[in-house]
């Protein structure tokens, strides 16, 4: 059975896969460098969602919901910066980072809990209508 509760559940899962990562975005916005000192920026995470549940048993679970393709690195996501001190700097002083706008993040984050909250209110709905109908049953 994929019913509005398994619906609003998917919906959730993605909501908070996109949070996490639009906090890695906006923690990684500044990192040039790997745990080891080499050069190596933070590329930016991106989500892909699609509908529906891949790996639901019934052909109306497939179809409903939603679920998180892919979630990749953007590896064309990178800016020149001028730093001509730093050791990653070209003959120029210009180091490739990470093209990332924090006030962008922080809105992707924002709808993404919005989006959240509104999955969260449907599955309340749907549980007090469920109740609802059990009573009127029982």
């Amino acid at each position: 059975m994929f019913g509005s509760l398994d619906i609003s559940t998917s919906g959730m899962v993605v909501q908070r896969v996109r949070l996490t990562a639009a906090s890695a975005n906006i923690a990684g916005a500044n990192v040039l460098e790997d745990q080891w000192g080499n050069y190596a920026p933070f590329l930016r995470r991106e989500v892909v969602i699609a509908a529906g549940d891949p790996t639901a048993r019934t052909r109306d679970g497939r179809t409903l919901g939603v679920h998180v393709r892919e979630v990749f690195h953007n590896d064309k996501a990178l800016r020149a910066r001028y730093m001509p001190d730093n050791p990653h700097a070209d003959a120029n002083g210009y180091v490739m980072g990470p093209d990332i706008s924090s006030v962008a993040e922080q809105v992707d984050a924002m709808e993404a809990s919005r989006a959240y909250e509104a999955n969260v209110a449907a599955a309340e709905v749907t549980k007090a209508m469920l109740a609802q109908a059990l009573r009127l049953i029982a």
